[in-house]
Protein backbone atom coordinates (compact mmCIF):
# COMPACT_ATOMS: atom_id res chain seq x y z
CA UNK A 1 0.00 0.00 0.00
CA UNK A 2 2.83 2.40 0.81
CA UNK A 3 4.44 1.74 -2.58
CA UNK A 4 1.14 2.38 -4.36
CA UNK A 5 0.63 5.64 -2.49
CA UNK A 6 4.17 6.75 -3.31
CA UNK A 7 3.69 5.85 -6.96
CA UNK A 8 0.40 7.79 -7.14
CA UNK A 9 2.01 10.77 -5.44
CA UNK A 10 4.93 10.79 -7.90
CA UNK A 11 2.60 10.30 -10.86
CA UNK A 12 0.32 13.15 -9.80
CA UNK A 13 3.35 15.37 -9.20
CA UNK A 14 4.66 14.69 -12.71
CA UNK A 15 1.26 15.31 -14.27
CA UNK A 16 0.68 18.48 -12.26
CA UNK A 17 4.06 19.93 -13.26
CA UNK A 18 3.53 18.86 -16.86
CA UNK A 19 0.11 20.55 -17.01
CA UNK A 20 1.59 23.69 -15.46
CA UNK A 21 4.16 23.90 -18.26
CA UNK A 22 1.47 23.14 -20.83
CA UNK A 23 -0.72 26.02 -19.60
CA UNK A 24 2.32 28.31 -19.52
CA UNK A 25 3.24 27.47 -23.13
CA UNK A 26 -0.36 27.93 -24.22
CA UNK A 27 -0.46 31.41 -22.69
CA UNK A 28 2.83 32.33 -24.31
CA UNK A 29 1.74 31.19 -27.79
CA UNK A 30 -1.66 32.86 -27.52
CA UNK A 31 -2.53 36.46 -28.28
CA UNK A 32 -4.76 36.70 -25.23
CA UNK A 33 -4.57 39.81 -23.01
CA UNK A 34 -2.30 37.82 -20.67
CA UNK A 35 0.63 38.52 -23.01
CA UNK A 36 2.34 41.88 -23.25
CA UNK A 37 0.50 44.69 -25.01
CA UNK A 38 3.28 45.14 -27.57
CA UNK A 39 3.24 41.50 -28.60
CA UNK A 40 -0.54 41.50 -28.58
CA UNK A 41 -0.81 44.50 -30.95
CA UNK A 42 1.96 43.18 -33.16
CA UNK A 43 0.18 39.85 -33.64
CA UNK A 44 -3.12 41.59 -34.43
CA UNK A 45 -1.47 43.77 -37.10
CA UNK A 46 0.26 40.73 -38.59
CA UNK A 47 -2.99 38.75 -38.67
CA UNK A 48 -4.81 41.64 -40.36
CA UNK A 49 -2.07 41.88 -42.98
CA UNK A 50 -2.41 38.17 -43.72
CA UNK A 51 -6.20 38.54 -43.96
CA UNK A 52 -5.77 41.43 -46.38
CA UNK A 53 -3.47 39.31 -48.55
CA UNK A 54 -6.01 36.48 -48.39
CA UNK A 55 -8.73 38.83 -49.65
CA UNK A 56 -6.55 40.00 -52.56
CA UNK A 57 -5.58 36.43 -53.43
CA UNK A 58 -8.52 34.23 -52.38
CA UNK A 59 -7.72 30.59 -51.73
CA UNK A 60 -3.95 31.03 -51.99
CA UNK A 61 -3.12 31.85 -48.37
CA UNK A 62 -6.05 30.09 -46.76
CA UNK A 63 -4.03 27.37 -45.02
CA UNK A 64 -1.18 29.75 -44.24
CA UNK A 65 -3.49 32.22 -42.53
CA UNK A 66 -5.01 29.45 -40.39
CA UNK A 67 -1.54 28.30 -39.35
CA UNK A 68 -0.56 31.74 -38.07
CA UNK A 69 -3.86 32.32 -36.29
CA UNK A 70 -4.03 31.14 -32.70
CA UNK A 71 -5.81 27.76 -32.66
CA UNK A 72 -8.56 27.03 -30.20
CA UNK A 73 -7.15 24.40 -27.82
CA UNK A 74 -8.89 22.14 -25.33
CA UNK A 75 -7.10 19.96 -22.77
CA UNK A 76 -8.65 17.32 -20.54
CA UNK A 77 -7.27 14.42 -18.51
CA UNK A 78 -9.59 11.45 -17.98
CA UNK A 79 -8.78 7.98 -16.53
CA UNK A 80 -5.03 8.27 -17.02
CA UNK A 81 -5.31 9.62 -20.57
CA UNK A 82 -4.57 13.16 -21.69
CA UNK A 83 -6.62 14.53 -24.60
CA UNK A 84 -5.54 17.66 -26.45
CA UNK A 85 -7.93 18.99 -29.10
CA UNK A 86 -7.17 21.95 -31.32
CA UNK A 87 -8.26 23.51 -34.57
CA UNK A 88 -5.57 23.78 -37.17
CA UNK A 89 -3.65 22.02 -39.89
CA UNK A 90 -2.24 18.52 -39.61
CA UNK A 91 1.27 20.00 -39.62
CA UNK A 92 0.43 22.14 -36.58
CA UNK A 93 -0.96 19.19 -34.60
CA UNK A 94 2.01 16.99 -35.54
CA UNK A 95 4.36 19.71 -34.39
CA UNK A 96 2.57 19.92 -31.03
CA UNK A 97 2.82 16.13 -30.69
CA UNK A 98 6.60 16.01 -31.02
CA UNK A 99 6.99 19.11 -28.90
CA UNK A 100 5.09 17.52 -25.98
CA UNK A 101 7.01 14.25 -26.35
CA UNK A 102 10.33 16.12 -26.15
CA UNK A 103 9.01 18.03 -23.16
CA UNK A 104 8.35 14.75 -21.33
CA UNK A 105 11.71 13.21 -22.25
CA UNK A 106 14.17 16.07 -21.72
CA UNK A 107 12.52 18.14 -19.01
CA UNK A 108 11.06 15.38 -16.85
CA UNK A 109 13.47 12.56 -17.84
CA UNK A 110 10.45 10.42 -18.60
CA UNK A 111 10.55 8.22 -21.69
CA UNK A 112 7.40 8.40 -23.78
CA UNK A 113 6.77 6.17 -26.76
CA UNK A 114 5.64 8.22 -29.80
CA UNK A 115 3.28 5.46 -30.92
CA UNK A 116 1.21 5.95 -27.76
CA UNK A 117 0.34 9.47 -28.88
CA UNK A 118 -2.44 9.30 -31.48
CA UNK A 119 -3.60 12.02 -33.85
CA UNK A 120 -7.28 11.73 -34.71
CA UNK A 121 -8.90 14.09 -37.16
CA UNK A 122 -12.32 15.27 -36.11
CA UNK A 123 -15.16 15.95 -38.49
CA UNK A 124 -15.47 19.34 -40.14
CA UNK A 125 -18.81 19.79 -38.38
CA UNK A 126 -17.16 20.37 -34.99
CA UNK A 127 -17.87 23.73 -33.42
CA UNK A 128 -17.02 25.43 -30.14
CA UNK A 129 -19.81 26.06 -27.64
CA UNK A 130 -19.29 27.22 -24.04
CA UNK A 131 -15.70 26.01 -24.02
CA UNK A 132 -16.46 22.50 -25.35
CA UNK A 133 -15.87 20.96 -28.74
CA UNK A 134 -19.09 19.45 -30.01
CA UNK A 135 -19.34 17.21 -33.03
CA UNK A 136 -22.79 17.61 -34.57
CA UNK A 137 -23.33 16.76 -38.24
CA UNK A 138 -24.72 19.50 -40.43
CA UNK A 139 -27.24 18.82 -43.15
CA UNK A 140 -28.59 21.24 -45.71
CA UNK A 141 -32.24 22.24 -45.60
CA UNK A 142 -33.97 23.56 -48.72
CA UNK A 143 -36.58 26.24 -48.05
CA UNK A 144 -38.83 27.27 -50.91
CA UNK A 145 -40.38 30.74 -50.90
CA UNK A 146 -43.12 31.46 -53.43
CA UNK A 147 -44.13 35.00 -54.33
CA UNK A 148 -47.76 34.99 -55.41
CA UNK A 149 -47.82 38.46 -56.94
CA UNK A 150 -44.77 38.09 -59.19
CA UNK A 151 -45.25 34.35 -59.76
CA UNK A 152 -41.68 33.17 -59.19
CA UNK A 153 -40.12 30.74 -56.71
CA UNK A 154 -36.99 31.36 -54.61
CA UNK A 155 -35.06 28.37 -53.26
CA UNK A 156 -32.98 29.13 -50.15
CA UNK A 157 -30.52 26.54 -48.90
CA UNK A 158 -29.75 26.67 -45.19
CA UNK A 159 -27.62 24.56 -42.86
CA UNK A 160 -29.18 22.93 -39.83
CA UNK A 161 -27.72 20.95 -36.93
CA UNK A 162 -28.66 17.30 -37.08
CA UNK A 163 -28.27 15.92 -33.57
CA UNK A 164 -27.78 12.20 -33.06
CA UNK A 165 -29.57 10.27 -30.34
CA UNK A 166 -27.14 7.89 -28.53
CA UNK A 167 -29.35 4.79 -28.55
CA UNK A 168 -26.95 2.47 -26.70
CA UNK A 169 -26.31 4.94 -23.89
CA UNK A 170 -29.99 5.76 -23.41
CA UNK A 171 -31.04 2.10 -23.39
CA UNK A 172 -28.35 1.44 -20.79
CA UNK A 173 -29.74 4.34 -18.77
CA UNK A 174 -33.27 2.87 -18.94
CA UNK A 175 -31.89 -0.54 -18.02
CA UNK A 176 -30.24 0.88 -14.91
CA UNK A 177 -33.58 2.43 -13.93
CA UNK A 178 -35.24 -1.01 -14.42
CA UNK A 179 -37.44 0.04 -17.33
CA UNK A 180 -35.93 -2.48 -19.77
CA UNK A 181 -33.23 -5.10 -20.15
CA UNK A 182 -29.74 -4.42 -21.41
CA UNK A 183 -30.81 -5.35 -24.95
CA UNK A 184 -33.76 -2.91 -24.91
CA UNK A 185 -36.66 -5.26 -24.15
CA UNK A 186 -39.26 -3.76 -21.78
CA UNK A 187 -39.54 -5.20 -18.29
CA UNK A 188 -42.94 -6.28 -16.98
CA UNK A 189 -44.61 -4.15 -14.34
CA UNK A 190 -44.58 -6.75 -11.51
CA UNK A 191 -40.86 -6.12 -11.06
CA UNK A 192 -41.75 -2.66 -9.69
CA UNK A 193 -43.77 -4.06 -6.76
CA UNK A 194 -40.87 -3.33 -4.39
CA UNK A 195 -40.85 0.35 -5.37
CA UNK A 196 -43.23 2.99 -4.11
CA UNK A 197 -45.43 5.00 -6.45
CA UNK A 198 -43.33 8.10 -5.78
CA UNK A 199 -40.09 6.32 -6.77
CA UNK A 200 -41.62 5.08 -10.03
CA UNK A 201 -43.01 8.52 -10.94
CA UNK A 202 -39.74 10.21 -9.98
CA UNK A 203 -37.70 7.89 -12.23
CA UNK A 204 -40.16 8.25 -15.08
CA UNK A 205 -40.26 12.05 -14.81
CA UNK A 206 -36.46 12.34 -14.59
CA UNK A 207 -35.96 10.26 -17.76
CA UNK A 208 -38.66 12.14 -19.68
CA UNK A 209 -37.15 15.51 -18.74
CA UNK A 210 -33.70 14.41 -19.93
CA UNK A 211 -35.10 13.13 -23.23
CA UNK A 212 -37.03 16.35 -23.79
CA UNK A 213 -34.17 18.73 -22.92
CA UNK A 214 -31.35 16.99 -24.81
CA UNK A 215 -32.91 15.02 -27.66
CA UNK A 216 -36.28 16.54 -28.55
CA UNK A 217 -34.76 18.52 -31.43
CA UNK A 218 -33.30 15.48 -33.17
CA UNK A 219 -34.52 14.75 -36.68
CA UNK A 220 -33.77 11.03 -36.25
CA UNK A 221 -36.97 10.04 -34.46
CA UNK A 222 -36.66 6.24 -34.73
CA UNK A 223 -34.62 5.91 -31.54
CA UNK A 224 -36.97 8.25 -29.69
CA UNK A 225 -39.97 6.19 -30.81
CA UNK A 226 -38.26 3.07 -29.52
CA UNK A 227 -37.65 4.69 -26.13
CA UNK A 228 -41.25 5.90 -26.06
CA UNK A 229 -42.41 2.33 -26.68
CA UNK A 230 -40.32 1.09 -23.74
CA UNK A 231 -41.67 3.74 -21.38
CA UNK A 232 -45.31 3.22 -22.36
CA UNK A 233 -45.33 -0.51 -21.59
Amino acid sequence: KENKRLFRFLYNSYVSEYEFFLVFLRKQSSCLPLSSSGTFLERIIFSRKMEHIGIMYPGFFRKTIWFFMDPLMHYVRYQGKAILASKGTHFWNKKWKWYLINLWQYLFSFWTQPRRVHLNQLANSCFDFLGYLSSVPKSSLLIRNQMLENLFIIDTRMKKLDTIVPATALIGYLSKAQFCTGSGHPISKPIWTDLSDWDILDRFGHICRNLFHYHSGSSKKQTLYRLKYILRL
